[in-house]
C-alpha cells in the first residue's frame, strides 16, 4: 500500500460566538483532517496508526476502505488506485471498526450468515468458518445463537472480527478492535491477531488506544497529529529516538498529550 501526499479537507460552518444562540454566519472554515500524507505498507506487515482525538486516523482509515476519497494525492493498495479502481479495492479489503453494525434482532449466526451471502460465500462454509472462528475466539455455538442485542459489547466484537475474517482478506482493516473490551476479551482478539498474522497471506493495519498492544502486534507505528504524521519507526525504534522505555512517553512527546488525556478525550464523545 502507497499513500502519497494525501490529504482530505472537511468544512464546517463558523458560528457567531457573541450570540447566544450561536447563529451560523454563513460562512465556512476549512478543517484539514489529512495533511499532505506519505507512508508505505509493506505485504504481510501489521501497520499501527496512533493519535489523539481529532488526529486524523479514523478519516485515513476511511480513505483506506473507500469510504472517502481523498481531495489530493494518491492512494494505491495492492496498485489499485482507491478512487478509480474502487471495486478492485474492495475484494482485498475488510473492516472491523470500534462500533461494528450489525442487525440487532438476529442473532450471530444469522447475521454472519447474510454476511456469506453479501461476500458471495457458499451460506454453510460461511456458517463453518464463522464458528470455527467464534469458537477461537472464545464464543460457543449457544452465544452464537443469541440475538445481538441480548450480547455484552466484547462478544458483539468478536462476531465482527469473525465477519471480517470469514472472507481471509488480503488486507484487514483493525479500526479499535479491542476499545471497550474486558481484559480476556482483549487478550482473545489480540492473540488471534497473531495467529492471522502467522497463518494467513494478511497485511493489517490497526488503530488502537492501547500502547501495549500496539507494541505487541505491530510491524511499525506512525503517531499522527493535526492531520501528518509527526512520527513514524518500530516500537523499539522511537523509543530509541527520544531515550525512554515507555511508548505513553514516546506519545507525549510528539503530540503533547498524554495517554490518559486521550482516553479522557474519546470517553467523553
Amino acid at each position: 500500500m502507497e499513500c502519497r501526499d494525501v490529504c482530505k479537507s472537511f468544512y464546517e460552518e463558523i458560528k457567531d460566538s457573541r450570540s447566544w444562540k450561536n447563529l451560523f454566519l454563513g460562512k465556512k472554515r476549512e478543517v484539514k483532517a489529512v495533511h499532505q500524507i506519505s507512508f508505505q505498507i509493506r505485504r504481510n506487515e501489521v501497520f499501527g496508526l496512533l493519535g489523539p482525538n481529532g488526529s486524523g486516523k479514523s478519516t485515513l482509515i476511511r480513505l483506506l476502505s473507500t469510504l472517502l476519497f481523498p481531495d489530493r494525492g494518491q492512494l494505491t493498495i495492492f496498485g489499485h488506485d482507491v478512487v478509480r479502481d474502487q471495486r478492485q479495492v474492495r475484494r482485498f479489503i475488510n473492516r472491523v471498526s470500534v462500533e461494528a453494525s450489525f442487525f440487532k434482532k438476529l442473532s450471530a449466526i444469522e447475521n454472519l450468515r447474510y454476511a456469506a451471502r453479501i461476500y458471495g460465500l457458499n451460506t454453510s462454509e460461511g456458517e463453518r468458518k464463522a464458528l470455527s472462528i467464534l469458537r477461537r475466539l472464545g464464543m460457543n455455538e449457544d452465544k452464537a445463537q443469541t440475538s445481538l442485542e441480548n450480547l455484552s459489547r466484547g462478544m458483539q466484537q468478536k462476531v465482527a472480527i469473525a465477519r471480517a475474517l470469514m472472507t481471509s482478506p488480503t488486507l484487514l482493516l483493525l479500526d479499535e478492535p479491542t476499545t471497550g473490551l474486558d481484559p480476556k476479551s482483549k487478550r482473545d482478539v489480540q492473540e488471534y491477531v497473531e495467529e492471522v498474522m502467522e497463518t494467513h497471506d494478511a497485511t493489517i493495519i490497526l488503530t488502537t488506544h492501547d500502547m501495549d498492544e500496539a507494541e505487541r502486534l505491530c510491524d511499525r507505528i506512525a503517531i499522527i497529529d493535526h492531520g501528518k504524521i509527526v512520527a513514524m519507526d518500530t516500537a523499539e525504534g522511537l523509543k530509541k529516538q527520544i531515550g525512554t522505555a515507555s511508548m505513553e512517553e514516546v506519545f507525549f512527546r510528539f503530540t503533547g498529550k498524554s495517554w490518559e488525556d486521550v482516553l479522557a478525550d474519546e470517553n467523553t464523545e
